[in-house]
């Protein structure tokens, strides 16, 4: 079911098509900030009303995220400010384990969040082997993963969508081939959970990152990790918590409260797309696994058409060479679209863009390795259009037509 009277943002004339760099927010999250801030802003777990109140939300939040992503009974999320900022959180815990001869292997094709947080690791010992990419297109082979995989491999860190190239990787094949040698897997999650339901039961990864605020949610990132894999490390947090007390570990001053609120709040939109029978009035608790995989189904039949125009219109214009998969196949990729034009640079497309009131935006896309390996500037990059489900036919329409009189 569309769900764009949900965004008051998009009540305006103003196209959103950077959705990859943070989507819009329905009203039903900005509520529930609200309420929070205006109510229930204190300390957790001082035994008066509001106090419960606020622990109540927060032990909430942690619920619906274990659920949301599929990880019941698995493992935690820890919740922080950011997927960036988890990931490094993380590669801190594993650098007091690392020896001298164990290799961490990083993808190519990833956003710098996963990769150097890791490459920092071998300042500790490590050795760092890469995943490399396709020159032409910024594919990954999984022979040239099974390759680099050895006895002596630790961490493999890659990217399951790649924020510039769209594709989808293959998380369970590329894990099963780590764990066959004893490594951990490492997935930044962040291009793919606005699209696809995560589902970290189906993928046996260990560690799955994202980011909230491109999810329809609050500015912050979701770390989930396996209750096994925790155990192998030791926590940023205070000497007196214990390591098995998770999420909180790895939450260092605690999770955002506002924004615990805010996640919360996510179970009335997906309410909506699923036609479950309380829609708006769905609450966290209540928002089962089924609901949440019905209404990412239902966010992908929304947004492929849209995915579908934009790929045929861009790649029907002279000069346009579109950066990863030209093929519109939901299974294939997602619907965030990059290109560059022979004659035109970046800047200026995006300022026709701008001048038609679309948002979208050009550079690396903090894929700079990525750029680097296939042979394209990192600035200005190239030219990102990224749609989701709340994106309409008519918006990749009229981004097009900015491009294409630019063009000419």
């Amino acid at each position: 079911m569309p769900t764009r009277h949900l965004f008051p943002a998009l009540a305006d004339d103003f196209v959103f098509l950077e959705n990859a760099g943070g989507s819009q927010v329905p009203a039903c999250v900005a509520d529930a900030i609200r309420h929070h801030l205006l109510r229930d802003c204190c300390q957790l777990g001082a035994g008066y009303p509001a106090s419960d109140r606020a622990t109540a939300t927060v032990e909430r939040a942690h619920r619906f995220m274990d659920r949301f992503v599929n990880g019941e009974g698995l493992g935690r999320v820890v919740l922080g400010s950011s997927s960036t900022s988890l990931l490094h959180v993380l590669a801190h815990a594993y650098a007091a384990t690392i020896e001298p001869g164990d290799e961490v292997i990083v993808c190519e094709q990833g956003h710098e969040a996963n990769i150097g947080c890791w490459t920092a690791l071998e300042a500790r010992g490590a050795t760092i082997r890469w995943w490399r990419v396709d020159p032409a297109t910024g594919s990954l082979s999984l022979d040239d993963l099974a390759d680099l995989l050895s006895s002596r491999t630790r961490i493999l860190a890659f990217a399951h969508v790649s924020n510039l190239l769209g594709e989808i990787v293959d998380v369970a094949a590329a894990t099963r081939l780590a764990h066959e040698v004893g490594a951990r897997v490492v997935v930044d999650g962040v291009a793919f959970a606005p699209h696809r339901a995560i589902d970290v039961a189906a993928w046996t990864c260990d560690f799955y990152a994202w980011s909230t605020y491109k999810v329809y949610g609050p500015h912050m990132g979701g770390l989930f990790g396996r209750f096994d894999a925790f155990a192998e490390l030791r926590g940023p947090n205070h000497f007196f918590i214990p390591e098995d007390e998770l999420p909180y570990k790895y939450e260092l001053g605690g999770a955002s409260h506002e924004g615990c609120a805010g996640l919360c709040g996510l179970a009335p939109l997906l309410g909506v797309l699923a036609d479950h029978p309380a829609g708006v009035d769905l609450g966290a608790d209540d928002c089962d696994r089924p609901t949440i995989e019905a209404a990412f189904e239902a966010m992908t039949a929304l947004e492929t058409p849209v995915q579908a125009r934009l790929l045929d219109r861009l790649s029907a214009m002279p000069g346009v060479r579109i950066i990863g998969p030209g093929n519109a196949d939901p299974d294939v990729r997602v619907a965030t679209i990059s290109f560059v034009h022979d004659r035109v640079d970046p800047a200026t497309l995006v300022a026709a863009a701008r001048d038609a009131r679309v948002g979208i935006r050009h550079g690396h896309m903090y894929a700079h390795r990525l750029c680097t390996a296939m042979d394209i500037e990192p600035e200005p990059g190239v030219v990102r259009v990224s749609a989701v489900h709340y994106n309409e036919i008519a918006e990749a329409d009229r981004v097009c037509d900015a491009i294409e009189s630019t063009i000419r």
